[in-house]
């Protein structure tokens, strides 16, 4: 393993842009709390910090994280290092308003999904505000507004580019439709999708689009919510307003089909010298369908763990054995 955290971090570049950043990105929206259980802002601050020291550059964080808790957060850690880093943020999931359509309530607060230039405007001034920057590296649509068009969107993350507070435009949770729409009135430099060894859809939907008009893609949850950082204890409980509490994919019938797919892997993990987790991030990024793996992190330890898997080659054996396992053992999850 020691060699594996030695190694050099892969990099990649977002899309027309030019942005040079890691494969490895952090994502942090445990950080700002809701749906994770709670947030603990002195170990988040710890990881961020890791995770530069481990060459990571790409910081992923959004309004929507916290109700700015995830940006300010990322903004206070930065201090000093702001140029180390890739700041990647959103717009579209506002509290400020009512304007568009209701998403869901996040402490007491609506949120709505809502891309109106004039909010978008609004929503950029208080990201740079938390972030404490005077640029956002990469500015991400979060969710799609059915009420919003495309071009009035897309006009006003184009003058906030010329105006130099975003340096590239990103869109998330979209369709190929509407990303074809965006990229009608101009350059889109990345897309951020839900990607895993369970979550191969943008495989048949985005790639091909965005391999074809050089839109880098970001994928998230690129161990599922931690369902595929390892086995899990079955006695393990997630508690409070933790999404994993209610969601099905982390039965006690699915983890034991876990326990079956990492058993099956054992001698791959130990070939390459690696955790599980790191082997799932590393199967991510050699895929070839993402350019950046997002992986969430709340302390140190995680951060250093997620990171040194952007150092890791897997042999193309490696790698149909991974997609061979899975779909013997993980089809049916859900």
């Amino acid at each position: 393993m020691n060699a594996v955290l030695n190694a050099e971090m892969k990099t990649t570049t977002l899309g027309p842009s030019g942005i040079e950043c890691s494969a490895i990105g952090l994502g942090t929206w445990a950080m700002g709390g809701w749906m994770w259980g709670g947030q603990d802002s002195a170990a988040a601050t710890e990881a961020i910090a890791a995770s530069l020291d481990a060459g990571v550059t790409l910081i992923d964080t959004a309004p929507a994280y916290g109700l700015g808790a995830s940006e300010n957060i990322v903004g206070a850690a930065l201090k000093g290092r702001r140029h180390e880093a890739v700041i990647a943020t959103k717009c579209g999931l506002v509290w400020h308003t009512q304007k568009g359509t209701h998403f869901f309530d996040e402490d007491g607060h609506p949120v709505y999904r809502y891309l109106g230039r004039e909010s978008i405007f609004h929503e950029a001034e208080e990201s740079l505000k938390r972030l404490q920057t005077d640029y956002i590296d990469l500015y991400i649509t979060h969710w799609q507004d059915g009420t919003t068009p495309v071009e009035e969107t897309m006009d006003a993350l184009l003058t906030l580019k010329r105006q130099g507070k975003i340096r590239a435009i990103g869109v998330s949770n979209v369709s190929a439709e509407t990303l074809s729409e965006y990229l009608r009135y101009g350059p889109v430099d990345a897309a951020q999708e839900r990607y895993s060894l369970i979550d191969r859809e943008i495989e048949h939907t985005l790639t091909p689009l965005c391999s074809q008009h050089n839109v880098a893609m970001l994928g998230y949850s690129s161990l599922a919510l931690g369902l595929l950082a390892g086995p899990i204890d079955p006695a393990r409980e997630f508690t409070g307003d933790d999404q994993r509490a209610t969601n099905p994919r982390f039965s006690t019938a699915n983890r034991a089909k876990l326990k079956a797919f990492f058993e099956e892997l054992e001698p791959v993990r130990n070939q390459i010298g690696c955790s599980f987790g790191q082997l799932m991030i590393a199967w991510t990024v050699a895929s070839g369908n993402v350019s950046v793996a997002l992986c969430g992190a709340r302390v140190r330890q995680q951060a250093v763990e997620n990171a040194a898997a952007g150092a890791i080659d897997i042999p193309r054996e490696a790698v149909q054995r991974i997609d061979d396992a899975a779909a013997r053992h993980l089809r049916a999850l859900g």
